[in-house]
């Protein structure tokens, strides 16, 4: 409405009398020192704050140990007395109300108190359910779950032993005995531990335990998710990969006899009980070993053939 004076907008008010449409407070504020000016790696809009991120994040990319899902289940006197025996870390051994004594519950019993392992009683119906319905005769062992180590940690164990590296690694192996017959084997020729995959292998159950006689609590064993993949790490690393198969390139004592097996680090490659190494594995290895035999046999299990290796290499190594 024309002359209407207090119509909003028609008289454009002046600092004068109205502070908070002045300049000078802000302005004072806006012209205040803000400090000195960041570094470029510390704007986060600038590439090189990106460029540092990125090497921060890759400073240390090795992942946490990884540990099996569960507990693992030992049933059966004979199979806790074995574990127990060998020296296998147990959780806890439980006996089954009503159990008959017998000689190897007793040892059982003496065993666990020598090495101070928990010994509980429980209902027969509650022994049937921990264990799955397995025949435990009246005496199961829990065994805690194995931690994994990094397949590095492997390399780091041989640095630190001032030792050229041994690992072992394993293709596809199914069978938990024999890969706790090659990590028995592995420890007491030398190597610095065993290398698994993660999917389609066996893992530390009970029975690997079992059959390592212990060896698994003094031997890393490392597992990753693509074992090509590690075997060129470890070749980046230095080693030399060969791959135990029948129809190898060449024999393992002419490899021997060739020499390099005594100063080199080396990974020894073990295929699995019925195919053998895979295509992958094999093109990856930098040489494809066998192990001759007399006789129509064309090939040993996986375990036997880790420990005719790791024998003829830890003789090769022998110094003098």
């Amino acid at each position: 409405m024309a002359g209407n004076s207090k119509r909003k907008g028609a008289i454009k008010k002046t600092g004068k009398g109205n502070r908070t449409a002045g300049s000078g407070g802000r302005v004072r504020r806006g012209l205040e020192g803000r400090g000195p000016t960041p570094k470029a790696s510390e704007r986060p809009y600038h590439q090189a704050h990106k460029v540092a991120k990125r090497a921060e994040k890759a400073k240390d990319t090795r992942p946490k140990r990884r540990t099996t899902s569960d507990a693992e289940w030992a049933a059966g006197r004979n199979s806790v007395v074995e574990l127990l025996r060998g020296g296998v870390p147990v959780t806890a051994i439980y006996v089954a109300e009503g159990a008959e004594r017998d000689n190897r519950l007793r040892e059982a019993f003496k065993l666990a108190a020598e090495q101070g392992v928990r010994l509980l009683e429980v209902t027969r119906n509650e022994m049937d359910r921990m264990t799955s319905g397995a025949v435990h005769q009246g005496l199961a062992a829990r065994l805690p779950a194995y931690e994994y180590a990094h397949a590095d940690d492997l390399l780091d164990r041989a640095d630190e032993a001032k030792e050229p590296v041994l690992i072992v690694a394993l293709d596809s192996v199914t069978d938990p005995r024999n890969l706790g017959a090659v990590v028995r084997s592995a420890a007491g020729f030398g190597a610095h531990g065993v290398l698994i995959p993660e999917r389609r292998a066996a893992g530390m159950t009970a029975s690997a335990w079992k059959t390592s006689a212990g060896a698994a609590a003094r031997l890393p064993i490392a597992q990753t998710v693509n074992l090509t993949r590690q075997l060129k790490a470890y070749q980046e690393a230095g080693c030399m990969v060969v791959g135990l198969a029948a129809d190898g390139d060449i024999s393992l004592p002419e490899l021997v006899a060739a020499g390099g097996l005594a100063e080199g680090p080396l990974v020894v490659v073990v295929g699995s009980e019925g195919k053998g190494l895979g295509r992958l594995v094999a093109e990856t290895c930098d040489q494809i070993v066998s192990i001759p035999m007399a006789g129509q046999l064309e090939s040993l299990n996986a375990g036997v053939a880790a420990s005719v290796a790791l024998y003829a290499i830890s003789q090769a190594r022998l110094p003098g």
